[in-house]
C-alpha cells in the first residue's frame, strides 16, 4: 500500500513538471499533498505515533485545501495568464525529471540504510526535492517558483518521514507554519511584482540591472 502511495506522489510530481497551465500546476500540487497526507496517516498507524495523525490533519487542511485555494486566488487577483513560461519544454522537462529520479535512487542507495521501504521512501523524497528545485529554475513565472518551493518542502518532509518516522512534533508544526506564512508573503510579493511591472515573468527583471 505504501509503495503505491509513493508511486502516486512521484507521478503527481511528474504531472507538475509537464504542466503548461497554472490550474494544472496547482491541481497536481494538491494531488501530491493528498498522497503525502495518506502516507503520513499510514505511517502514524504503522509506527503507532499519535503526533503523525495530527501532522496528517495539518497536511490535509493546509496543503490540500488552504494553500491551493490561496494560490488560485492569487492567480486570479493578479490576472496571471495561464501559461507558466517554460525555459525547458514539457517533454525535455519530463526527461530531466526522470534523470533526477534515477540520480535520487543512486544517491539513496549510497546512504546505506538497507531496508527496501526506506530506500524507496528516500528515493521518492529526493526526487520530489530535486524536481521542486528544477521547477524553480526552469520556469519563468514567479508564481511557478512559489509552487516549486512548496514541492521542495514536501520532499524534505518525506525524507524525514522515511528516515525516522517523522521529525520531532514541534519542528513539524513550526515548518508547516513557516510554509503557510511563506505562501502568504510570496503571494503578496508576486502581486507586488505584477502591480509594478504588469507581469510576473522573472526574466523581465533583468531590465533592473544597472
Amino acid at each position: 500500500m505504501r509503495e503505491i502511495l509513493l508511486f502516486c506522489i512521484l507521478t503527481s510530481t511528474y504531472l507538475m513538471v509537464i504542466a503548461k497551465r497554472v490550474p494544472a500546476l496547482i491541481r497536481s500540487f494538491r494531488y501530491q499533498s493528498f498522497f503525502i497526507f495518506l502516507v503520513t496517516l499510514s505511517a502514524g498507524f504503522t509506527e503507532r505515533q499519535g503526533d503523525l495523525y495530527f501532522v496528517a490533519l495539518l497536511i490535509l487542511v493546509l496543503k490540500v485545501f488552504i494553500i491551493p485555494v490561496l494560490l488560485n486566488l492569487t492567480a486570479k487577483r493578479i490576472n496571471v495568464d495561464e501559461g507558466l513560461g517554460l525555459f525547458v519544454n514539457s517533454q525535455l522537462s519530463l526527461i530531466v525529471a526522470l534523470i533526477l529520479s534515477y540520480c535520487s535512487w543512486v544517491f539513496s542507495r549510497s546512504l546505506g540504510f538497507g531496508l527496501y521501504h526506506k530506500l524507496l521512501g528516500q528515493t521518492v523524497a529526493f526526487s520530489v526535492l530535486f524536481i521542486g528545485a528544477f521547477l524553480m529554475i526552469s520556469r519563468m513565472k514567479a508564481f511557478s517558483q512559489v509552487a516549486g518551493l512548496l514541492v521542495m518542502e514536501n520532499g524534505i518532509f518525506l525524507f524525514a518521514l522515511s528516515v525516522s518516522g517523522g521529525m520531532p512534533f514541534f519542528v513539524e508544526i513550526a515548518i508547516f507554519l513557516d510554509v503557510f506564512v511563506s505562501v502568504i508573503i510570496m503571494g503578496l510579493f508576486v502581486y507586488r511584482i505584477n502591480k509594478l511591472f504588469t507581469h510576473i515573468d522573472v526574466t523581465k527583471l533583468s531590465r533592473l540591472k544597472g
